[in-house]
């Protein structure tokens, strides 16, 4: 019994850490448990998610978040794709499949895609379908989705975050998404924003064409930064 309340207590710590649900903390843990003792003695070995260069999906976003925002979990997903070969499909396949016969919106319909392709080993975190790096980051803002958008596509509201950076914008589509060059060249952002609500706006950066995994790993933290700025930048009106 004091074992039992043990394990549920290191559960709980892991949720704390990294915002998983009670079964996937608890799956993690379990499958860490099973490693050789090799593995976990290790110094190099990862301890946590974001220990890793470039978290899975799964592991980056809660089971009970996806459940909330399409109506299933990870493993129903993932369920429902196996059932239909999608392991054979390409990424865009995959996508619109899942918008066009499951109603899933469009930026969750990616998450899961790539979730599936991580999970199912068609890419590794932060590799794209078929090689490449790439870093993602999002973040909800208390914002109309059409003053977020403006925070990317007027160049003297992203230079108030985004400072000291040579965006050059390939396409701009008000309110919903942005694309443009970074630093010249050749990697790219691409910038999709839904919303939620009418005060309210969820964005999500994807940096595209990187040279390898230590890049993505840092420019994964880069944007998760600069996201957390321009959201107290954008929700108390510039005052700090």
């Amino acid at each position: 019994m004091t074992n039992q309340r043990s394990f549920k207590a290191r559960v709980r710590t892991r949720m704390e850490k990294t915002g998983e649900s009670y079964t996937t903390a608890r799956r993690h843990l379990i499958n860490r448990a099973a490693e050789p003792a090799s593995t976990a003695a290790s110094p190099s070995a990862p301890t946590e998610p974001n220990a890793t260069a470039a978290a899975a999906q799964t592991e980056r976003i809660a089971d009970d978040l996806i459940r909330a925002r399409t109506g299933r979990g990870w493993d129903g997903w993932f369920a429902l794709l196996d059932a239909v070969s999608a392991t054979e499909w390409t990424h865009t396949r995959i996508a619109r499949h899942l918008v066009t016969e499951h109603e899933v919106p469009g930026w969750w319909a990616q998450t899961i895609t790539v979730g599936y392709e991580q999970a199912r080993g068609l890419r590794a975190p932060g590799q794209r379908r078929g090689g490449g790096f790439e870093a993602s980051a999002s973040r909800t803002v208390a914002v109309p989705a059409v003053r977020l958008f403006e925070a990317f596509a007027d160049e003297t509201a992203r230079a108030r975050w985004l400072p000291d950076v040579e965006v050059r914008v390939r396409t701009a589509t008000a309110p919903r998404s942005f694309r443009a060059d970074w630093a010249g060249g050749p990697t790219r952002i691409v910038v999709g924003i839904d919303a939620v609500g009418e005060s309210k706006a969820r964005v999500n950066v994807l940096h595209e064409k990187l040279t390898g995994a230590e890049q993505a790993a840092e420019l994964k933290a880069y944007w998760r930064e600069r996201l957390a700025a321009l959201k107290v930048l954008l929700e108390t009106n510039g005052d700090h």
